[in-house]
């Protein structure tokens, strides 16, 4: 059985294609396990990630996948949480959804993406680049 952890932004678009991405993983629905999680760097309304509309996609997929799924969430610093979760549950994968930058913007505002990569210790997955 796979365990997959899916780091879910904003972007309707990374959380659609980091889950398919999930759903044509070798094997059937039933080896596959997700774990979601958002991490919300600002919450002035005290929501949680099953409110977050790019959350509730994820989750409408991996339903429609017949793939079994739970959400976890966070404050803070993306990354730390993406892998914390992911050492938490010892996932096999983690996934995330790729952006792309210009040079000066990674040097600035630093890449979520480029922080798991090199803070995971198992294998990490990022999706196509949305613009």
């Amino acid at each position: 059985m796979y365990h997959v952890v899916v780091g879910v932004d904003e972007e309707e678009e990374h959380a659609r294609r980091c889950v398919e991405e999930v759903v044509n993983l070798p094997g059937e629905s039933s080896e596959k396990r997700v774990t979601l999680i958002h991490s919300f760097v600002d919450n002035p309304s005290g929501a949680s990630a099953t409110q977050v509309h790019s959350v509730r996609e994820a989750s409408e997929t991996l339903e429609a996948a017949g793939i079994e799924y739970d959400v976890e969430e966070s404050s803070g610093d993306p990354a730390d949480a993406i892998v914390s979760v992911a050492d938490d549950v010892d996932a096999d994968l983690v996934v995330v959804g790729g952006r792309k930058r210009s040079p000066a913007g990674k040097a600035l505002f630093g890449s979520v993406t480029q922080s798991v990569i090199l803070g995971a210790d198992r294998p990490v997955m990022v999706t196509g680049v949305v613009k």
